[in-house]
């Protein structure tokens, strides 16, 4: 039997009732608790925000010609531009000093690839807006948007690559332009059609969270010949392609040829009263870091944070964290909100109340992506 592709127009015949069947990973992982050596015992994840307009931002946002229109939050009305400036100070260590030509250095000859949904397209943004300005413009090329897209250094023989894969394993999602769809659809079984082009690649950078979120799964298996769907609640779901992804990483990744990240949930902040108790409203107006130390909004789930530590603990050995997510909790001003482009239409009663369509979700560039980045470099 020929499997059909998952697409936006797939349907499920019918649907019952989550069945328990679960995902086989029983080959290759690390004991739990068996943690990867860093290169230094510092941890870079804990520290705070610092004001610095002499280094920051490291590049013009109207100098990267490979800017997004949903991240470009200057040439989209906004004024203030202090979130621009803030370097992330590590409380007992300094990060590595960021250096394009060592990065392209550490690229050479290699294919780096970011794998996941429009949080880590941002990163992928982001990292080609930090280096492409050491390359000349006829040295350097960009395919057309689709599933996987490439950035190509031709003097350095590198590639910085992003692959729209949002739930990781295949869904009805997968079309990186037109994937809203009335339900969710997926196959947790199926890592195939993704890991067939990320397994070429020499570093990958995963992330998988805010899919999750957003409401029920339907599971479609493999082997299901009648088209039943079976219903299940996100963060099962996302525990199922989880599992399916962490079998691929333990028996697939040799850690001495290929290096694999995975990064942590990315912050919302649609709630003000978590900041500023009692207070109406999310992140539009915001203009500065919150301060106090440790703050976590209710955009972050401890439940999920649980699920995937448990699992990244059994892949110790192959996959190095970038945890994002305590250091972005405190950037409430970092969000487009208001300043991006939209694709749909705000009605007269929206757009007197701009909190109402405000993106508290994606991040504004220059701005807290780039610091993943210095991360990525300080570990790479």
């Amino acid at each position: 039997m020929e499997l059909q592709v998952l697409d936006r127009f797939s349907v499920c015949n019918s649907t019952r009732e989550y069945s328990g069947k679960k995902i086989k990973w029983d080959k290759g992982y690390d004991e739990p608790g068996r943690v990867m050596e860093r290169k230094q015992s510092c941890d870079v994840f804990s520290g705070k925000w610092v004001f610095d307009n002499q280094t920051y931002p490291l590049y013009d946002e109207a100098d990267c010609p490979y800017m997004s229109d949903q991240l470009a939050c200057r040439k989209h009305g906004r004024s203030d531009l202090r979130y621009q400036h803030w370097r992330w100070q590590p409380h007992h260590c300094d990060l590595k000093r960021w250096s394009v030509t060592e990065m392209w250095e550490k690229l050479r000859g290699k294919r780096l690839m970011f794998v996941g949904d429009s949080l880590n397209r941002g990163q992928w943004i982001s990292l080609i807006c930090l280096l492409q300005s050491a390359i000349p413009a006829n040295k350097r090329s960009i395919t057309p948007n689709s599933e996987l897209t490439i950035f190509r250094a031709e003097d350095y023989n590198a590639t910085i690559e992003f692959l729209w894969a949002p739930r990781l394993v295949e869904s009805n999602s997968d079309d990186p332009v037109n994937h809203r769809t009335s339900e969710s659809i997926m196959r947790p079984d199926s890592i195939l059609r993704h890991s067939s082009r990320w397994e070429q690649a020499d570093i990958l950078i995963f992330n998988s969270y805010l899919w999750w979120r957003s409401g029920p799964v339907k599971l479609l298996w493999s082997n299901e010949e009648n088209g039943t769907c079976e219903n299940l609640d996100g963060f099962r779901a996302m525990e199922l392609a989880m599992t399916a992804w962490a079998d691929w990483v333990a028996s697939s990744v040799d850690p001495l040829t290929k290096q694999v990240f995975f990064v942590t949930m990315s912050p919302t902040h649609f709630w003000k009263r978590e900041w500023e108790p009692e207070a109406e409203g999310n992140c539009y107006g915001e203009n500065t870091p919150i301060d106090s130390e440790g703050f976590s909004g209710s955009g972050s789930d401890l439940e999920t944070m649980g699920l995937v530590d448990n699992i990244l603990s059994k892949l110790s050995s192959k996959v190095s964290v970038i945890n994002i997510t305590q250091l972005s909790e405190h950037r409430k001003d970092g969000h487009p909100s208001i300043y991006r482009k939209f694709w749909e239409t705000f009605s007269p009663q929206q757009l007197a109340n701009p909190s109402s369509y405000s993106d508290c979700i994606h991040w504004c560039l220059p701005g807290v992506p780039d610091v993943w980045n210095e991360l990525l470099f300080h570990f790479l």
